[in-house]
C-alpha cells in the first residue's frame, strides 16, 4: 500500500453527521462538523478537495459510507476500512480523535481496505439481499402460524408434511371463511386425500377461537402477499445473473448442492471472484475459517471466524447441507468422511470451504475446451 501520502482526511461516519480531519506530515490539523445530508455531502466533497488531500480514509460502518465515497473516488484515493480492524489499532475515545486517528492511520498507511463493489453491482446486491430479508419475514409469519395453531391444539403440521403446501392453505382459508368440513375436503387434491382423509377430516371437527381466527386471517394475508413479492423479486435476480454474469451461473449450477438462488447469492455477495489470489482468502473473507491461536509452538483451532460476508456464509452452507444429500457425489463422499470423524457441524463447514474451493478454481482458472 502506498504510504507517501503527505495530506490525509479521516471521517468519523454517524447517521446524522461526520467528523473530518484533516492532518498533514508535520502535524498541523483542521477538524470540521458537516451534516449527513446532500448539502453538507457537497461542503465535505469541496473542503476535502480545496484542501488538496492525497486520500481519504473511513469506517465501512453500515452503508454510511456509500456516498461519500461515490461523491469523491473519482477525484483522489477512498479507503474504506474494516470497522472492527480500526477499532483495534485507534482504541478509539471521542469523534473528534475517531476521525483524527483513521486519517493518522491513512497517512502512515495502516488501513487494509475493502472490497468495493461497482455502483451496479451494489444495486444488484441489495435486491439479492432484499430478497433473502423478505424470505427470512415469511419464515417468520410461517412460524406465527404454527403457533396459533398448536396453541389451538389444532395438530395441522401433524396431518400434512407442509401446511403451507396446497392442500394446507386449502384446508387454512376453507376456516376462515366457514367452510363445512365437506367443502374443504372436497377442494383438497386426491394424492393427500386419499391417505390422509380420516385424520383431515377428524381435524375439521375442532374449532378455533375467534381470537385464533383473527390472528390466523392476517399471517395467511400477509404470508401470501410476501409469496407474491419474493416471487417477483425471484425472476428479476435470477434474469439479471443469468444476462450479467452467464459463465459464473453456469459455473456456480454445475457443482452438486447449488441452485439457481445459491448462485445468484454467491455472484452478488463476492461479485469478482479474481479478487482473491487463493482459494483460502476467499475461504477467509467468508468466514469459513478457523480461528487460530498461536503460542510457540503449541496451536489451538477453534471455532469458525465468521467474518467477512454473514449471508454469503450462510447460504454456501445451505449449499452443503444439499450437496450432503446427493446421492453418487463426491462430495457427499467427502462429507460422510469427515462426518465419521469431526461431526456432523464441523463436516458441513468443511465440506462448504471443500465447495467453495472448488468454485473458485473452476471460475478463475478453468478455461473451456475451443468449440
Amino acid at each position: 500500500m502506498t504510504t507517501d501520502y503527505q495530506i490525509a482526511a479521516g471521517l468519523d461516519v454517524h447517521k446524522r453527521f461526520i467528523v473530518a480531519t484533516i492532518l498533514w506530515t508535520n502535524g498541523s490539523k483542521f477538524q470540521e462538523k458537516f451534516d449527513r445530508t446532500v448539502q453538507g455531502l457537497l461542503a465535505l466533497k469541496n473542503w476535502i478537495l480545496q484542501n488538496k488531500c492525497q486520500v481519504v480514509a473511513c469506517e465501512s460502518t453500515s452503508d454510511y459510507w456509500i456516498q461519500i465515497y461515490d461523491s469523491l473516488i473519482d477525484h483522489l484515493p477512498v479507503i474504506v476500512g474494516n470497522a472492527h480492524d480500526i477499532k483495534v489499532l485507534s482504541h478509539k475515545k471521542t469523534d473528534k480523535i475517531d476521525s483524527e486517528i483513521i486519517a493518522l492511520l491513512a497517512l502512515k498507511g495502516m488501513i487494509e481496505p475493502s472490497r468495493v463493489f461497482s455502483r451496479h453491482h451494489r444495486d444488484f446486491r441489495k435486491l439479492v439481499r432484499l430478497r433473502h430479508f423478505l424470505v427470512k419475514k415469511r419464515t417468520d409469519i410461517k412460524n406465527r402460524i404454527h403457533g396459533i395453531l398448536d396453541t389451538e391444539l389444532f395438530h395441522l403440521s401433524e396431518t400434512l408434511t407442509d401446511i403451507f403446501g396446497v392442500s394446507g392453505r386449502l384446508i387454512m382459508i376453507g376456516i376462515l371463511q366457514g367452510d363445512p368440513a365437506d367443502k374443504i375436503i372436497k377442494q383438497i387434491p386426491w394424492k393427500v386425500l386419499n391417505k390422509k382423509e380420516p385424520e383431515i377430516r377428524n381435524l375439521l371437527e375442532q374449532s378455533l377461537s375467534q381470537n385464533a381466527l383473527i390472528q390466523l386471517g392476517h399471517c395467511l394475508r400477509v404470508m401470501m402477499k410476501l409469496d407474491e413479492e419474493i416471487g417477483l423479486l425471484t425472476k428479476y435476480v435470477i434474469h439479471y445473473a443469468h444476462t450479467n454474469y452467464p459463465r459464473k451461473v453456469e459455473i456456480l449450477k454445475s457443482v452438486p448442492g447449488v441452485g439457481d438462488i445459491t448462485a445468484v447469492t454467491l455472484i452478488a455477495e463476492i461479485d469478482n471472484f479474481k479478487d482473491f489470489s487463493s482459494s483460502d482468502k476467499l475461504a477467509s473473507w467468508l468466514g469459513i475459517v478457523p480461528k487460530v491461536y498461536q503460542s510457540a509452538d503449541h496451536q489451538v483451532k477453534r471455532s469458525i471466524t465468521k467474518r467477512g460476508s454473514k449471508l454469503g456464509r450462510w447460504i454456501l452452507t445451505q449449499a452443503a447441507h444439499a450437496a450432503a444429500k446427493k446421492k453418487k457425489s463426491v462430495l457427499r463422499d467427502f462429507y460422510e468422511a469427515k462426518k465419521a470423524v469431526i461431526g456432523t457441524g464441523k463436516a458441513i463447514i468443511a465440506l462448504a470451504r471443500k465447495m467453495i474451493t472448488i468454485i473458485w478454481h473452476l471460475i478463475v482458472t478453468y478455461i473451456p475446451a475451443p468449440s
